[in-house]
């Protein structure tokens, strides 16, 4: 056998790792061919074959998985060489690498965030944002610190994880002071009719928004549906409706923005998590992000909790 190819190693793990080619191709900004045949590569110098077709599907066969077993301690071994020097007192500039899941109101990332910036070490905070599905790939592959997000890990993706609860507050709807004028008085019944801006389905406060608009007994006028929480912002800002936001924020959007909070509610509940690959967060810059979460929002005691699995796990 040839002497180990650690790039074609790489594309194994990278393949492993995010369920197929496809996935491995936007990670790794290659082609799918180039990866496929890459493989092809790696698996003729070994002398076996590593994936077997199930449907459409790829999985790994028994020499897949010892070599994934392998591959996962090389990386990890890497991970945290890496690790160990970005942390390392008196040397480069601590980085802080975060995804923020496009459903987080953009305030409340940066309520969460410019505690880091405070920090007495000099830190560069690298922020990407994304569907949370694709943020946790990029997580599984060593591509992020944590990821800020407003659910918990989902429990069915083949990422091992942990999530922690940072905070919760209450919900506060901001209207334009045109329209606070006619829908504040008799709030939350002056919602009945109203045009309102709902967060789009990947947000988690969006399912307990309509319970509690059916539990009240009220149905808006919904003028339209957002995935962006900023593009949903800036809707609300130009009037096209009312919305709902973290109460944590409402200081922020009166004097940004110049809206109105017409009321609040305690009925809904919005979350926000640090979702990592350790049980016990110990980066610095995160430790700092979760001591001040609890005086920004109020924090529960729910421990962290793994969800989802490695494709090899049982």
């Amino acid at each position: 056998m040839a002497s180990l190819n650690y790039k074609h190693l790489h594309y194994f793990w990278t393949v492993a790792k995010t369920g197929g080619v496809a996935r491995a191709s936007e990670r790794l900004h290659l082609t799918a061919q180039t990866i496929s045949g890459q493989i092809s590569l790696f698996e003729q110098s070994l002398g076996y074959k590593l994936f077997k077709r199930v449907g459409r599907r790829l999985e790994l066969n028994d020499e897949g998985r010892m070599v994934f077993d392998y591959a996962e301690r090389i990386f990890s071994l890497g991970e945290e060489l890496e690790e160990a020097l970005r942390l390392r007192p008196g040397g480069r500039t601590l980085q802080l690498r975060v995804g923020v899941a496009d459903a987080v109101p953009k305030a409340i990332a940066y309520l969460l965030l410019e505690s880091a910036l405070a920090m007495q070490d000099p830190i560069r905070i690298i922020c990407r944002e994304g569907k949370l599905d694709v943020l946790l790939a990029d997580l599984a592959i060593h591509k992020l610190d944590i990821i800020i997000a407003d659910s918990p890990m989902p429990p069915n993706v083949d990422v091992r994880g942990y999530h922690h609860l940072l905070g919760e507050c209450d919900t506060s709807f901001f209207a334009t002071p045109e329209l606070a004028r006619r829908y504040r008085k008799g709030f939350p019944r002056s919602l009945e009719g109203a045009p309102f801006l709902m967060p789009g389905e990947d947000a988690a406060v969006r399912p307990r928004l309509l319970r509690w608009f059916e539990k009240e007994g009220i149905r808006p006028q919904i003028t339209g549906e957002f995935d962006d929480g900023a593009l949903l912002l800036a809707f609300g800002d130009a009037g096209a409706g009312i919305f709902a936001a973290p109460t944590a924020i409402a200081g922020q959007i009166r004097k940004q923005y110049g809206l109105l909070e017409i009321g609040k509610t305690e009925a809904i509940r919005e979350q926000f998590y640090a979702i990592s690959v350790e049980r016990r967060l110990s980066h610095p810059a995160v430790l700092a992000i979760q001591s001040a979460a609890r005086g920004n929002l109020i924090v529960g005691s729910t421990p962290p909790r793994p969800t989802g699995r490695r494709k090899n796990d049982p």
